[in-house]
């Protein structure tokens, strides 16, 4: 057992009466509903887990078979804990946060700006509050200013309130004192120190909004965009700056503009404005830092400054780099192919001019998007198109002139007055994917390969190309070595699914063996991962009732919900399916919807109730404000229905005893009994009979 562990009687109970997490014999069974009972000896075990754990690894009673390695040392703990306090019952919690609270300085006699803290119940029992009241040797330097706890009032399980307080000082110096908030919680109070300064005369008091302020990535000589620092009067005097300047190796490359000024002053409870722009002349790291002089009581203040500086480097790729019609048919309809350029540099591209040059029967194609320029990280399209005249090879290039480095893209071609296959993909253009989750997958595009040619072709090769491949998955029922008869078709299907967050591109480059080189573009950005906030721990996460009879009592199990996060979860629902629903009693969570304060647990209490026989599954869906967040807890259990007595042999008839007895041995107890009765009604009536003829 963990020495830092503090042993948790209500687990214990909740351990008690189910049994381990992961299912099995409660310790009930053996032990009566009580350990108060002491069946069994259970006693010795009272805040005795080396006595617990002794009997399981001696497996006295059976209990080794039944618990050893089921419970952890820290349950054990627990158990021995409840078995020492029986009778422990839920209970509320009283947290302050923050537990202190230290007021800016104020003028004697003037009043500061209030503030706040917050009393929660992190029990599992309503808190009652008593009383809320200022103690403490400068009591009077301070007062409740509202919020919403007030004595007499009380909070539920994961509620919380707020208490608010100012500072008015009556001396000069440093004021103490506290919040006492008096409640029905372990230990009955809960105190919030409080202090301030008083100040003899009215003082400034100086907040700036940021301590620091990155600029990221910036191009060579040209400016950042304004970042704003925004300075506040805390204190109860006018504020005066006495200097506002730059340090620091680069603190030329700044610019301060903005309201703030040493010529004027800045009234109690007003504001100004520092601006900062950053034109690095140089790449490479930068940093200065802004200082602020001033007459605030707390003093000067330093925002520190920094970013980074690339040189401009326009740069221009072209997909595929080389591009093959392979062979068509002389006189046959114009083929066209796509060549996608991508602007891969760090400004944007400024087209110069796009032409082809070499074979006439290799032209440029109409609809291209490329205009005049391309911004970072774009691509746009152009089409050529082989018109095959006669016989015989041609070749021609795609000449692209920027303000990046000259482009050069081959292309090749052959007419032919054999048939021909001739490859068409049904996307001209890139595949532009949506935004999609690093590690997750996108929907899945298909692009269809047809062969309009009067020859079958074979696709010799079909792979993923270019440096960001393994960012996208390629399928479908085209493959290498696949053939297509004249007029057949297959699928191309292409899909997403980031590695890292980011612009990502690729393609899909398919030859036949016709020479035929077709690229199929793709592209896409990685979306980061959201950073989960909500986080629920359960306890067990899967339960099996084992066997029920329906209609007899309903079978119970405890699960434990624990959030250890900073923050409470708001937990809005329980969806039950099957015969299995929550039950709320006096130590299990509340109702839906609830909050689940950090750091703190309670108990999903279930019930199983069957109604058909065999078996049972079902489940709990757990959810939560955020709606991309549900917990599952799977149950099963199997039922049985009710056994009807019967009896052996024939039925019973009415027989003997004037019908009155099932007996048919001559032993029915009954027989005497009307023996004596006839009898007595024969005596009565013989002396009936004797009576009348004495009369006659």
């Amino acid at each position: 057992m963990s020495a830092a562990h503090a042993a948790d009687a209500l687990n214990g109970k909740s351990l008690y009466l189910n049994g381990p997490t992961g299912g099995g014999t409660s310790c009930t069974a053996c032990h009566g509903a009580t350990p108060a009972n002491n069946v069994n000896g259970i006693l010795r075990g009272a805040n005795n887990p080396t006595e617990i754990s002794n009997a399981f690894a001696q497996n006295k009673g059976g209990m080794g078979n039944l618990y050893r390695n089921k419970f952890t040392a820290d349950e054990i703990a627990d158990l021995a804990a409840f078995i020492g306090n029986p009778s422990v019952v839920a209970g509320p919690i009283a947290t302050v946060s923050p537990a202190s609270l230290v007021f800016t300085g104020t003028t004697v006699g003037q009043t500061s700006t209030a503030l706040s803290t917050t009393l929660s119940n992190t029990g599992s029992a309503a808190l009652s509050i008593t009383s809320i009241a200022l103690t403490g040797g400068a009591a009077t330097d301070f007062n409740l200013a509202g919020g919403s706890c007030a004595g007499g009032s009380s909070l539920a399980p994961s509620a919380s309130c707020t208490v608010l307080s100012t500072f008015k000082p009556t001396a000069q110096g440093s004021r103490t004192a506290s919040i006492s908030i008096s409640h029905n919680a372990t230990g009955g109070v809960s105190l919030i120190t409080l202090s301030g300064t008083g100040n003899a005369a009215a003082q400034a008091g100086l907040t700036v909004s940021a301590s620091s302020l990155n600029f990221g990535t910036l191009l060579v000589n040209a400016a950042s965009a304004l970042q704003t620092v925004n300075i506040s009067n805390s204190g109860q005097a006018a504020l005066n700056f006495s200097s506002i300047a730059l340090t620091g190796a680069n603190a030329g490359i700044f610019v301060v503009g903005g309201t703030c000024s040493t010529q004027t002053a800045v009234a109690a409870g007003g504001q100004c404005t520092i601006t900062l722009q950053a034109t690095p002349a140089t790449a490479g790291a930068f940093a200065a830092a802004l200082n602020i002089a001033s007459n605030a009581s707390n003093g000067n203040a330093v925002v520190s400054l920094a970013g980074s500086a690339a040189a401009s480097t326009p740069a221009i790729t072209a997909t595929p780099s080389v591009l093959a019609f392979g062979a068509q048919t002389v006189a046959a309809s114009p083929l066209t192919q796509q060549i996608s350029l991508s602007n891969t540099g760090n400004v944007a591209l400024t087209f110069t001019a796009i032409k082809i040059s070499g074979a006439s029967a290799i032209t440029l194609g109409a609809g291209s998007t490329c205009g005049s320029s391309l911004a970072v990280g774009a691509s746009c399209n152009v089409p050529v198109v082989f018109t095959p005249t006669v016989e015989g090879d041609v070749s021609a290039s795609l000449a692209v002139t920027s303000n990046a480095a000259p482009l050069q893209v081959a292309i090749t071609g052959t007419a032919t007055k054999q048939a021909v296959a001739k490859p068409v993909l049904s996307d001209t253009g890139t595949v532009q994917f949506s935004d999609t989750q690093v590690g997750t997958t996108s929907a899945k595009h298909t692009t269809t390969l047809s062969n309009t040619g009067t020859a079958a072709l074979k696709i010799t090769s079909l792979v993923l190309n270019g440096s960001q491949l393994n960012d996208f998955i390629l399928a479908g029922t085209c493959s290498t070595n696949a053939t297509l008869s004249p007029a057949a078709s297959c699928t191309i299907d292409t899909s997403f699914k980031p590695g890292s967050a980011g612009s990502k591109t690729a393609n899909v480059l398919l030859v036949t063996d016709g020479g035929a080189q077709l690229s199929l573009g793709l592209a896409g950005t990685g979306v980061a991962i959201p950073v989960k906030t909500v986080t629920l721990n359960i306890n067990p996460q899967s339960f099996d009732f084992g066997s029920a009879t329906i209609g007899s009592a309903n079978l119970v199990k405890r699960f434990t919900l624990t959030n250890p996060g900073s923050t409470a979860i708001a937990l809005t629902n329980a969806g039950f399916s099957g015969a299995f629903s929550a039950v709320v009693d006096g130590s299990s969570c509340p109702r839906f919807p609830f909050s689940l304060q950090a750091n703190t647990s309670c108990e999903l209490v279930v019930s199983y109730a069957p109604t058909n026989a065999g078996t049972n599954n079902g489940s709990v869906v757990i959810s939560s404000s955020d709606t991309s967040t549900t917990w599952n807890i799977a149950f099963s259990g199997t039922a049985v229905n009710a056994v009807t007595p019967t009896v052996t042999g024939n039925a019973p008839r009415n027989e003997g005893g004037g019908g009155c007895s099932v007996a048919r041995d001559g032993n029915d107890p009954m027989l005497p009994v009307l023996v004596i009765l006839a009898a007595a009604v024969i005596i009565w009536r013989r002396k009936q009979a004797r009576q009348a003829r004495l009369q006659n």
